[in-house]
């Protein structure tokens, strides 16, 4: 069932619809971890339409661990504003699914609950770090579910699992009442079955929000009613993207290009930045927030608190106990690239590539509508398959930019390979063009249709 006909069901039938979702879940093998706390009854916040919710966005009397052992026990004591617009709309929060800790990460192994599996190939990654919202919507235990996309975090794991995955506009959504990673490249948006749905579950979060000072305060106008998938684009082609992906994909991607072409878009073809520089600008300026944003993590106020010495001792003692190998690694990486007598040399020349990388950005869209790019350069890795981490951090090089932009972005199924493994492609739009973005990815929708 899709989130539209959903919301045309009366209150008998949701509840029908929650409890067979509930046997879903049990009965599910994906391990998506849906549950609000594992091994506990699913609950829900409300009598609307169920929504599955990432494991850092807090829902009023509900546990929130960002599945991270240093919040365990934490009780939010309010709804993110994405809920609140949620529960206004006729929507409810069901269960919260399984992430990366701390939102870090790209497979969601790195949570304290353990891993999720690909409802497709268990064998393999969902991708991350909204992995288990990506999961349950694919393996048909969620309608649909909100994620938050850092650097692709929406986007991959929807590519990876076969759904739809959209990340707005910075500012489009407010991040008010959602644990914060890095504040400027964070956005929560919608993952569904296809593009309408995410179009519609768009439209009742986006807006602005006085209680987010980075919410953007400009008229909104609803994507759903207008959405279009007969306007024709002229949409770029990033010919040193594309050339770094896996055969399979670029033939994919090939193949998208041409059915494109055929439903009267233009293409046009340019290159961009070399993607290393855009990797290296993004990991120093979101480990660096990072370490600013998990500072308030120290068993003084929230969650977990370990020790009996003294107050260092107890700083220490929680930290090291509470935090993953991968937190305490981009902590300790933030840290050090806003330390003394590395300021100037990292993060500031971090924050003026960021510029160039907008501004590069900018001059495509001076000629065009859309960038149609990769998601990733492969399909879903298997467990264990990268070497090191910096094979993981390259999963990574074809979303990272959208975000140190601010630009909207919406991932899509377009084939599957050899193995029946999902690949995405996706659309990238100009900052506030959501309507433009979502009338070229119904149009892209409905002229792949998986290619053969």
């Amino acid at each position: 069932m899709t989130l539209k006909e959903a919301l045309k069901l009366n209150s008998e039938d949701i509840e029908k619809l929650k409890e067979d979702l509930k046997i879903k879940i049990k009965n599910s093998g994906v391990g998506a971890y849906i549950e609000q706390i594992e091994n506990k009854e699913i609950s829900s916040s409300g009598n609307g339409v169920p929504i599955a919710i990432k494991n850092n966005i807090n829902v009023k009397n509900w546990e929130l661990d960002c599945s991270s052992n240093i919040l365990k026990g934490y009780i939010s004591p309010f709804n993110a504003t994405v809920v609140e617009k949620l529960q206004s709309a006729g929507l409810s929060p069901f269960g919260l699914t399984n992430m990366d800790e701390f939102a870090m990460g790209s497979s969601t192994e790195s949570s304290s609950y353990g891993k999720t599996l690909n409802p497709i190939d268990n064998t393999r990654i969902p991708g991350g770090s909204s992995g288990g919202s990506a999961a349950a919507v694919a393996a048909g235990i969620a309608i649909a579910a909100l994620g938050t996309d850092t650097g692709g975090s929406i986007r991959q794991p929807a590519a990876y699992c076969g759904v739809v995955g959209m990340k707005p506009t910075y500012g489009r959504v407010s991040r008010y009442g959602i644990a914060a990673y890095s504040s400027s490249l964070d956005q929560c948006g919608p993952i569904t079955q296809n593009v309408e749905d995410a179009a519609i579950l768009y439209d009742i979060i986006a807006g602005y929000d006085e209680k987010d000072s980075t919410s953007a305060n400009i008229p909104y106008t609803k994507i759903t009613p207008n959405l279009n998938s007969n306007k024709k684009f002229t949409i770029a082609v990033i010919d040193n993207f594309v050339a770094q992906a896996s055969n399979e994909i670029q033939t994919a991607f090939n193949k998208a290009v041409e059915l494109l072409k055929e439903q009267g878009h233009k293409i046009v073809h340019t290159n961009m930045i070399d993607t290393n520089k855009i990797i290296s600008t993004y990991y120093i300026i979101s480990s660096a927030e990072a370490s600013a944003n998990l500072a308030r993590f120290d068993g003084v106020r929230y969650g977990a608190r370990k020790g009996d010495g003294n107050l260092k001792d107890m700083y220490v003692d929680t930290k090291t106990e509470g935090f993953g190998y991968e937190v305490k690694k981009r902590v300790m990486v933030g840290s050090f690239v806003l330390s003394s007598g590395y300021y100037d040399a990292y993060y500031i020349k971090a924050q003026k590539v960021r510029s160039l990388i907008k501004a590069e950005f900018d001059k495509i869209f001076e000629n065009s509508d859309l960038i149609l790019s990769p998601v990733a350069p492969t399909t879903a890795p298997k467990f264990g398959s990268y070497s090191n981490a910096l094979e993981m951090y390259l999963a990574d090089i074809y979303t990272i930019g959208v975000n140190l932009s601010g630009l909207p972005a919406i991932s899509l199924p377009v084939a599957k390979d050899k193995e029946g493994l999902p690949i995405g492609l996706q659309l990238i739009a100009n900052s506030y063009e959501e309507q433009t973005l979502f009338d070229g990815a119904l149009s892209m929708e409905k002229a792949v249709k998986y290619i053969k």
